[in-house]
């Protein structure tokens, strides 16, 4: 479990340390004080990254050079410096020269009020919650994922060239398309197992008789060599490579109709199912539950569904919970309660 956490320099904390309990734990206070961003350091913390945003520089305070992460998580210490000129990783006081081992130590679920995007957003929210679980269902997925996006940028650099030489273009299609189809594999392989699991959280949720379906929708047609190949002329036109899993997409269906002409509830239990069923892949795959990170978004939910969701919680998962009170749940028994003035 996550228990001390203390930042440094992260968004608008100076300093700050506090320590979190197993099981529940809620985070209470007004708007605009905190309570989001101690759930992304904790993210930030044991995954490297941000739910939020793409670039950490951003969580940077004002004024100063980098931010400072730093926790326990069981009886593993571990120190995430990240500046502007350069990042540190030290785990149990060791430095180290990659995140490899980091990475294996702990698996993070997130929920957000803007979770909603995912059935409304473009096609790139869909990949980065994709994304997000697999890096963390398959240890190879990040470094795959890494090179395939530097393939890409070069391919696409080169591209757009005033004249573009196709022989050094054509350096970057092998790896383009190994590490292309790893991701892609991977990325359906998910699809399927997020299936078994989100359809069953869905029920427990919505308390209906709704049946949730997940497709993936390959960017490369399904043969990643061949449509490269024959995207040639177009790739030649827009200057950009026009195929591969960067094109990806996910649809959602209920009851074999397409998520985006569902009511806002529906949208809402939906997403909360997919975050649910990663929570329980990861739970099944590894033998031990994810952390929980639920950024604000009891209020946007009715008290059945509310209570559903946190019935359907794995119970021995720790959960950070936000919220600006807690009428909402009048008896909170043992759960640790850290309040943001």
């Amino acid at each position: 479990m996550l228990g001390r956490l203390t930042l440094r320099h992260f968004r608008c904390f100076e300093q700050f340390e506090t320590e979190f309990a197993p099981g529940m734990n809620f985070i209470v206070g007004p708007n605009a004080r905190g309570k989001t961003s101690l759930l992304e350091a904790a993210c930030i913390l044991l995954r490297l990254q941000s739910p939020r945003i793409t670039q950490l520089a951003r969580v940077v305070q004002h004024g100063r050079r980098g931010f400072v992460t730093d926790g326990w998580h069981g009886t593993r210490h571990l120190q995430f410096y990240f500046g502007t000129e350069r990042k540190k990783l030290a785990l149990d006081s060791v430095e180290q020269t990659n995140a490899k081992e980091w990475l294996q130590i702990a698996r993070v679920v997130w929920f957000g009020n803007d979770d909603i995007e995912l059935v409304r957003g473009a096609a790139e929210k869909r990949r980065r919650f994709l994304d997000f679980v697999a890096m963390q269902r398959d240890a190879g997925y990040r470094a795959s994922l890494r090179s395939f996006e530097h393939a890409l940028r070069s391919r696409n650099h080169l591209l757009k060239q005033p004249s573009q030489r196709w022989r050094e273009i054509a350096a970057f299609d092998q790896p383009l398309i190994e590490h292309g189809n790893y991701v892609s594999d991977a990325r359906g392989k998910l699809i399927a197992e997020l299936q078994c699991e989100s359809d069953p959280a869905h029920h427990a949720i919505s308390g209906t008789r709704e049946s949730l379906r997940l497709e993936y929708a390959q960017g490369d047609g399904g043969d990643f060599a061949a449509t490269l190949a024959a995207a040639q002329r177009e790739d030649a036109r827009l200057r950009q490579t026009t195929t591969g899993p960067h094109r990806d997409d996910a649809h959602f269906f209920l009851n074999d109709i397409i998520a985006d002409d569902a009511s806002e509830g529906q949208q809402r239990t939906l997403v909360l199912a997919l975050k649910l069923g990663a929570a329980r892949l990861m739970e099944r795959h590894f033998g031990e539950a994810p952390l929980l990170l639920l950024d604000d978004i009891f209020g946007e939910l009715d008290p059945q569904r509310r209570n559903a969701l946190l019935a359907a919680l794995p119970e021995n998962s720790q959960r950070i919970i936000t919220t600006t009170h807690l009428d909402w749940m009048p008896d909170a028994g043992d759960a640790r309660v850290l309040r943001l003035g």
